[in-house]
Order: structure tokens, then C-alpha cells, then sequence
């Protein structure tokens, strides 16, 4: 059975892990074997070691391939192990044109760790073509793109990227994380690697650590394989076993926390002490028109600016519903801080440079009632307000 025949809604439930054909059991067992018996000394069966291989995480494997219209998956013990595997592709005096408002870790990655190994990198606005374009240098390898970017929600133009990038025979990553294949397939628009963290959304319930990639070209997946074989930080049973729970909800997890975002996104661009709202859900957003060709939603993540530090604290220490946390993507709405968080490792100047400033919050919007959500803002907005009165 292919996913090809259903919707991606159908496909999340009705696939070829649909039920074991050994049992009957409609959920994926868990093997929790590290070594399998081979019946032949000069033939050995699928599974030999599971950082080479396991059932279980190969269903894992298998699924989010499928969803990603993919040839190939790969389980990763986090999402930062699964990027920083696919970094591995490159090598010494290898250069990365990188969007310039990346996801912390990775900004760490490759400011700290590729440039030990001789590999440079420049930071782009990669909503500007021709910025990009004009910093692919003869040694350039890599393209990555993060779309919508974390934390200001900016949005690449993927095929315009892809088509830079094979006139300069570049590889493309993208990572997914924000839109999962529920909203934006990335491998359809030419991409080479797309990266998740498994964490936030497809799981989705902030109880598991995973990361995933998935690479449509086969050569480029065996690449990949010896890659993960190689380095080891493959996903544990368990926790593929709860991404792949976590997956059967996706869509409407997915579905209602959009919906809700919207809403909230509309009410916060018109409240007086937020200074900006950042969601390509809004009309207004510079990349409305390309998320709406390249995606099929904006997504449930949105940030907002505050005026400053004391705002952000004030709101956060006022409002009741969202988790105050790092992460995003689960049932609970997580409300983040990101000049302290997720871009923690950014130093204060690169921050202010890609106007990730200290009023700025980040919100996933979980699946709570959308008007309490907005009330809870309303008040703690208020708090904002009085506070600068008094003041």
C-alpha cells in the first residue's frame, strides 16, 4: 500500500506499518534487541546491530520517507544529531551560504564546530535572491535553508534556492521542522535533504528527543546511511516508537493549533504595546504570497515583539496558560524567549543584526481553546500597559 493512493491525512494511519503482519497487533513492536542471529555463516539476514539497523526505527525510517515523498529516512537520537550528521556530507574547504536567522543550535554548529574542520560559511537573508546568489563562492557545497526561519517566521523561496544551487552544483537542505510534511514537502520542490526535529511537532507531545532526515536521490541516501552508521547517534526503540504514535495525530494537531494561530496573529497585530507580529499567516508578512505557493498553511508558530526586555518579562510572568519553555510543536502551548533560549548560543550583536531582539517572544500555539488563549494575552498584554503608566 503507498501513500500516493491517500491523502496525507489517510496516509498517517493507513500505511504499510498500518499492522504487524506477523501478529495482527495494530502498533509497531518494539524490538529492543542490540544483536540478531544470523542462520548462515556466509549470509546475513536484514538486522545484524541496531546502530546499524532495527525494525522499529526502520518503520520510523520508512514513514516519515513516505510522508516526505522520499526515497530514504533517517532516525537521529535528536534533531541537532540529524543536522549535524547531514553536515558531515561536506568536507575540508567546503564553504555553506546558511540563512542568517537559523535555529541557534545550528548557528553553533556551524560557527563552532564546521569551522574546526576547514569549512566556512556565510550568513544570508535568504528572502533576497540575489543576496544569495551573489554569496555562493567556487567552493560552495551547501545551501541551507530554514523555511519559515526560527525565530522571525521569514520565508525562502525553496525552487528559487534549488535552481540557484544546481547552477552551482550545491546540495539544498531545508529544515522542516516548523511545517512538517503535513503543510510543506520540500523534496517536491528539489530540495536534496530535509531535516526535523521530531521533537516538536510530529511527535508532538514534549516526551520524546528525535530527529529525522529524508533524501529522495538513492546515491545521496547511501551517502547518508554510512553517515549515521558511521557517527551513531541513531534514534532508540522507544522513542521511535512514541514519534510514530505521536505521527497517527499529526494532521489534526497540526490542523487545530493553525487555526488557532491565526486567530491569535490577527488580535496581537492590533494591540498596542506589540510592536511587530511575525507569521506568514498574515497578509501583511513579506512572504505571504510564497508561503501560500510553496506550502500548504502558514503553520503554529508565530513570534511578536514587545518594546523591550521588561515587556517580555512582564507578559511572560503574567500570563497563565502557555508553558514558559524551550521547544515548541506539542498539545500545550509553549511560549519561548529566544534571546535566552533557542538563540541562546547567538552572541547579543549577531542577535540585534537579525532583529532577534530582547522584547522578542516566539509562540506555538498548542491545542488549547483559542479564546481562552487570547484572553490570557489580553490580560497579561495589559500588565504591559499599566506598567508603563505607572512608570
Amino acid at each position: 500500500m503507498s501513500n500516493n493512493e491517500y491523502s496525507i491525512q489517510t496516509s498517517l494511519l493507513h500505511n504499510q506499518h498500518k499492522f504487524d503482519p506477523n501478529t495482527g497487533a495494530v502498533s509497531v513492536p518494539i524490538q529492543h534487541a542490540s544483536t540478531f542471529h544470523q542462520s548462515s555463516f556466509d549470509q546475513y539476514g536484514e538486522y545484524d546491530y541496531s546502530r546499524s539497523g532495527n525494525p522499529t526505527r526502520h518503520a520510523l525510517e520508512q514513514a516519515i520517507a513516505e510522508l516526505e515523498g522520499g526515497t530514504r529516512g533517517f532516525a537521529f537520537s535528536s534533531g541537532m544529531a540529524a543536522i549535524s550528521t547531514a553536515f558531515l556530507l561536506l568536507s575540508k574547504g567546503d564553504h555553506v551560504v546558511i540563512t542568517e536567522d537559523v535555529y541557534g543550535g545550528t548557528y553553533r554548529m556551524v560557527t563552532d564546530v564546521l569551522t574546526r574542520f576547514g569549512i566556512t560559511y556565510t550568513f544570508v537573508d535568504m528572502t533576497d535572491l540575489h543576496q544569495v546568489a551573489t554569496n555562493i563562492q567556487q567552493n560552495t557545497k551547501l545551501i541551507y535553508m530554514e523555511t519559515p526561519s526560527n525565530p522571525l517566521l521569514k520565508i525562502t523561496d525553496i525552487q528559487g534556492i534549488v535552481k540557484l544551487a544546481k547552477a552551482n552544483n550545491c546540495l539544498t537542505f531545508v529544515d522542516n521542522t516548523f511545517l512538517t510534511p503535513a503543510l510543506q514537502r520540500p523534496l517536491d520542490l528539489g530540495v536534496d535533504v530535509v531535516l526535523h526535529s521530531a521533537t516538536k511537532f510530529l511527535a508532538g507531545h514534549s516526551d520524546v528527543l528525535a530527529g529525522l532526515a529524508v533524501v529522495k536521490d538513492e546515491e545521496l541516501g547511501n551517502q547518508l546511511y554510512k553517515l549515521q552508521n558511521s557517527f551513531g547517534a541513531v534514534l532508540g526503540v522507544q522513542d521511535a516508537w512514541l514519534v510514530l504514535r505521536g505521527m497517527k495525530t499529526l494532521y489534526v494537531r497540526l490542523k487545530q493549533s493553525q487555526e488557532t494561530a491565526i486567530e491569535i496573529a490577527d488580535k496581537l497585530k492590533n494591540h498596542p504595546a506589540i510592536e511587530a507580529v511575525y507569521y506568514p499567516g498574515l497578509h501583511s508578512h513579506p512572504g505571504y504570497e510564497t508561503q501560500n505557493n510553496q506550502a500548504s498553511g502558514p503553520g503554529a508558530v508565530l513570534s511578536f515583539r514587545l518594546k523591550d526586555e521588561q515587556a517580555a518579562r512582564t507578559f511572560v510572568e503574567s500570563v497563565k496558560i502557555p508553558v514558559f519553555a524551550v521547544s515548541l510543536g506539542a498539545v500545550e502551548s509553549i511560549l519561548s524567549y529566544p534571546a535566552k533560549m533557542s538563540h541562546a548560543a547567538m552572541p547579543r550583536e549577531e542577535r540585534y543584526k537579525r532583529g532577534i531582539t530582547d522584547g522578542l517572544l516566539r509562540l506555538s500555539v498548542g491545542l488549547e481553546s483559542a479564546e481562552d488563549l487570547i484572553a490570557d494575552f489580553e490580560q497579561a498584554l495589559e500588565k504591559i500597559s499599566s506598567a508603563s503608566i505607572t512608570i
